[in-house]
């Protein structure tokens, strides 16, 4: 016999329901968004700069940037227009490894985010190490294509994929929390794009 009150119809949550954010789905894809053109970058014409303010501090090519220690992460990615994409493998240099081969700590608390086609964003310093993110090389253990950012793109994945910016060429110590390109068009700033708080838009907590 069964009694009503003791039957739910809800499920209790799976490990997919416990890795998606609130307001995303699952896909199975890997879309391709961007703000603009997609550039296409030789690798000979590559370069990568770190800078504190205007001041570029190291300046790498891609053979000295490639001979950097090379990381393996493999993490879900979640996109603000609401996809989350599970298991991305990615090979590249962690921020900590290219802040060791420049012989320096973070200078300041805020960083932008630079790339080839102008694009910008801002991150704070403390989100870009101890592991957390890194300048990816390879996707799935091949280069990236164009169209996903390559040959080097930012990879951020516990905040929303905005931030990881695609075309890298350089990080950037700001002194004040700069506002990037999608920042200045209404993204979150104040608090970074966190998809766990749906950090979407600047009116969000």
């Amino acid at each position: 016999m069964v009694t009503r009150g003791f039957v739910s119809g809800r499920r209790p949550p799976t490990d997919h329901d416990t890795r998606i954010p609130p307001g995303q789905y699952l896909e199975q894809g890997f879309p391709v968004l961007s703000a603009g053109p997609t550039p296409h970058v030789r690798t000979e014409d590559w370069s990568f700069t770190l800078k504190h303010g205007p001041r570029p501090i190291k300046k790498w090519n891609w053979a000295e940037f490639s001979a950097l220690p090379l990381t393996r992460m493999t993490r879900d990615i979640h996109c603000v227009t609401a996809w989350t994409k599970f298991d991305t493998a990615w090979q590249g240099v962690l921020v900590d490894d290219i802040l060791a081969d420049a012989g320096i700590a973070p200078p300041t608390a805020y960083t932008l985010a630079l790339s080839f086609d102008g694009y910008t964003t801002n991150v704070p310093a403390k989100d870009l190490l101890d592991g957390k993110a890194m300048v990816a090389l390879l996707y799935e253990g091949k280069p990236i294509t164009p169209d996903h950012g390559g040959p080097a793109r930012l990879l951020v994945p516990h905040l929303y994929f905005w931030k990881s910016a695609k075309w890298l060429n350089g990080l950037q110590f700001t002194e004040r929390d700069e506002p990037g390109f999608w920042e200045l068009r209404g993204y979150h700033i104040y608090i970074y794009g966190d998809p766990w708080r749906e950090q979407r838009y600047s009116g969000d907590p």
